[in-house]
This record gives structure tokens, C-alpha cells and sequence, in this order.
């Protein structure tokens, strides 16, 4: 097996790993004459599920043995033994920056020819197209779990209330402003972790801004002063109905408060709710989409891919082995036994049980109205969650503005690699730039 790294925009280590690949993935067949399937997965909250799974498997197949390793730090170790030449057949990972870098050096195997992709919702397909630097011809994940963020409201107390779920910016702003009047604190935050202000910002833009503004800015087609401004103002507009100084309070505290009763509601994603069940198992939660247009069919789930499958490119001689596990990993009833386990979202499209605090978003979820976490798309080294912070603590009359252009000027110096290759990829493919630009 031969593979080798695009030469541009690639994490050095990565790029190291990608050229270094000279021999077969996976274990291939052992003295037992079974084929081994390895696979490493980066959910180490989700081992019990998969221990169980692989068990099954194993129990059941007596031609392939599956082996599913859930480190601690699955990323690292990866990236370690890519180096290592020693590679797992099949990788789960996140829809995020790390499946764009790994696709980007030539890592993965296109698996366009995989029956099961037909059985996928097309918001978590084409979430992934999206985060392709370059357009790419095949497919090369296929969505297995998703999460969902958005509003988790205490249902008791709108229930004393008699509060209906907004469907438009400004019923939304209504409420918090009918919760007030009852004394009661609509929102809180827990904006002293920096990460969780990436939380409503994420919610917001996938309503206001197109859900590929990072491709297009990297084909110099868009900025994001322009693209953001709408979704940076209603991020801010949030204080205002928020506890005061909700930079003083972290993430814990804000799952905590909201718990314990203190706000109404808490804009934050489904991962929270194991921490706030910890303060108050009896808490009834439930959630609603965030309605940041003021058009009802505009607003979408925000809602993207927490864990998918891709195969190491040179795994041709196990593709058989591969697809029978993978075929496996997406029966229903092993699907719900990961839902049950992790409260997720399932990509394939069927009839599951999803946990009680989503039924606000079911709609979203069985219509597949969803789009992805724009940080998906950031480079770590931008530290945008740091910037959204400091945009919302600036009191200044240009603080909108400042935030808008040091957006742009930010992505452009942590970019500046990827977006010419992506210019000169467009360059030399113009038909492709204008399909683009009509999309867009």
C-alpha cells in the first residue's frame, strides 16, 4: 500500500504520517484463520456500549473478530501510530477540523461503494461535504451519532406558566421578557469557561448565517463581517435576559442554577444534561430549537455529526470484513443500544427512541432540518470561543465591529495556507467556483 500527503495545508504530523504509509492497515487475518476488524474510536464515555457491541459481534460472527478500543485522548494516540505505521482499520471520529486535516492527507478510504450511506440522513452527509477544504469526489465518513444543541427549558415551570415554545426571534424574545415579569431569571450562562459561548453563537448561525461560510470566505467569495453581523448581534442581545456578570459564572455553575431552579432556561447543547441531572436527578427538561429568525421555516436544529466511521485509505484487501462490521454497527437495535447509552441523536434515518428531552426537536429531527456547529470549521489556534467572550464583555460603540473584523483578519492569519490552496483548487476548477457561487 502506497499513499502519500497533499503537499499543502496539512498538519505537520499528519503530513509525516500520511507519507509514511507503506504497508496493510488493520491486523488482516490471524493463525486462527479469522479476519481481525480494529477499531479505535475517540468516545471514551461510550465504552461500556461498545464493549457490549463488540462482545455481541464476536459472539455471533465466527469468520471476523472485531476489536474496539476506546482510549482516553483517541486523537493523540492516533496520530502516534500513524506514525508508527500501525493503523486500525476503521477510526471513529468527530465531524470536526480533525476529519477535514485526516480527509485533507489522503488518510481515508473512499467508501462511496457502501450500501448502508443510503440508510443516512442527508443533513449529516452533506455536513460532511462541507467540511472538505476542496470539493472531493467520493465519500470518505459515514455519520453514525449526532448531538443537538439549542434551548433546554424547565418543563414544570413553563407548564406553571402556561409559556408556549417560540418559533420565531421575537415570540422568543417575548418570553424571556413574559418570564421576567414573573420574577423569574430566563437564561444563565457560564461564560468564565470561554468554550461555552460557542454554544449560543453555534445555535444562532446555523438560523442566520450559511451553514458553508468558512469555504466561501476561503474562496474569497464572503467575509465574515458581513455574514456574521446578524448572529453577533442577537448572541449579544442574550445578556440582557442573562444573570449579571455571566462571565463570573462557569459552565458547572451555570448547569447547577439552572438545576436548582434559578433560570428558566439555559441555551446549551444536549451534552449538558447528564451534569444537570447530576444536581437534580428529578429535573424535567425538555428542549426547542433555537428560533433566531423571525421567519419560522428558516431555523434549523443545530445538530452535527459526534461520531462517524472512516476507513484508513489501503484497506481495499478487508473492505468485506469492514463493510460487515460496519453494516452490523448500524442495525437498529444496536443503534438504540448506543442511544440509550449516550442520549444521542442517530444519522440513520428510522424509527428510534430518543431520549425525553429532545422531544422539542423531533420535528427537526425526523423532517432532517438540521446543520452543523460552525466551530466545526475553526482552527483551534483562532481561540474564537475567547473572542466571542471578549465581543460580549466590550461595552464600546464600535465593539460589534471590532469583533466582525478581527474575525476576518484572525482567520486569514491562522488560514492563510489553506486558503490558497483552496483559491488556486477554484483557480484551476472555475466551473466548480461558479456552482459555488450560485449556491452560496
Amino acid at each position: 500500500m502506497k499513499r502519500h500527503a497533499k503537499a499543502a495545508g496539512l498538519l505537520t504530523l499528519i503530513a509525516a504520517a500520511a507519507a509514511a504509509l507503506l504497508s496493510g492497515c488493520g491486523s488482516g487475518k490471524e493463525a486462527s484463520g479469522k479476519t481481525v476488524v480494529e477499531i479505535v474510536q475517540y468516545k471514551p464515555e461510550a465504552v461500556k456500549a461498545f464493549e457490549a457491541l463488540e462482545e455481541k459481534f464476536n459472539s455471533t460472527h465466527d469468520d471476523i473478530e472485531l476489536v474496539i478500543d476506546s482510549p482516553n485522548d483517541a486523537m493523540t494516540i492516533l496520530k502516534t501510530r500513524f506514525i508508527r505505521e500501525d493503523y486500525p482499520d476503521i477510526i471513529g471520529i468527530g465531524g470536526d477540523i480533525n476529519y477535514s486535516n485526516f480527509l485533507d492527507s489522503d488518510m481515508l478510504m473512499d467508501i462511496s461503494d457502501y450500501a448502508g450511506l443510503a440508510d443516512i440522513k442527508e443533513s449529516y452527509l452533506r455536513i460532511d461535504k462541507e467540511l472538505e477544504f476542496v470539493p472531493e469526489e467520493g465519500v470518505y465518513a459515514v455519520p453514525y451519532m449526532a448531538n443537538a444543541a439549542g434551548v433546554l427549558y424547565n418543563k414544570d415551570i413553563f407548564d406553571e406558566h402556561g409559556w408556549t415554545i417560540p418559533t420565531t426571534l421575537d415570540e422568543f424574545y417575548q418570553l424571556c421578557e413574559d418570564i421576567q415579569a414573573a420574577g423569574i431569571q430566563p437564561l444563565y450562562f457560564g461564560f468564565r469557561d470561554t468554550w461555552t459561548c460557542l454554544a449560543p453563537w453555534n445555535a444562532i448561525c446555523v438560523d442566520l448565517a450559511p451553514s458553508d461560510i468558512c469555504s466561501q470566505v476561503n474562496a474569497g467569495t464572503a467575509t465574515f463581517a458581513e455574514a456574521y453581523r446578524s448572529a453577533a448581534e442577537v448572541t449579544k442581545s442574550l445578556l440582557q435576559y442573562a444573570e449579571p456578570d455571566p462571565v463570573a459564572y462557569s459552565y458547572n455553575d451555570a448547569c447547577t442554577a439552572f438545576a436548582r431552579g434559578e433560570s428558566a432556561m439555559y441555551v446549551i447543547g444536549s451534552y449538558a444534561v447528564p451534569q444537570i441531572r447530576s444536581v437534580n436527578p428529578d429535573i424535567n427538561i425538555d428542549s426547542f430549537v433555537f428560533p433566531a429568525s423571525n421567519n419560522a421555516e428558516e431555523n434549523l436544529l443545530n445538530s452535527g455529526n459526534d461520531l462517524q466511521w472512516s476507513v484508513m485509505a489501503g484497506s481495499e484487501d478487508n473492505k468485506e470484513a469492514i463493510y460487515t462490521v460496519l453494516d452490523f454497527l448500524y442495525e437498529d437495535e444496536n443503534i438504540q443500544t448506543y442511544l440509550d447509552d449516550q442520549n444521542a441523536v442517530p444519522c440513520k434515518q428510522g424509527d428510534f427512541e430518543l431520549p425525553s428531552m429532545l422531544d422539542g426537536m423531533k420535528p427537526y429531527i425526523e423532517g432532517d432540518k438540521m446543520a452543523d456547529y460552525q466551530d466545526h470549521h475553526y482552527p483551534s489556534e483562532m481561540a474564537v470561543d475567547a473572542m466571542i467572550q471578549t465581543y460580549l464583555m466590550d461595552e464600546s460603540e464600535n465593539a460589534l465591529d471590532t469583533f466582525l473584523e478581527r474575525f476576518d483578519t484572525d482567520w486569514v492569519r491562522y488560514n492563510r495556507d489553506l486558503i490558497a490552496k483552496v483559491q488556486r483548487y477554484y483557480e484551476e476548477h472555475p466551473e466548480e467556483a461558479a456552482e459555488g457561487g450560485e449556491d452560496a
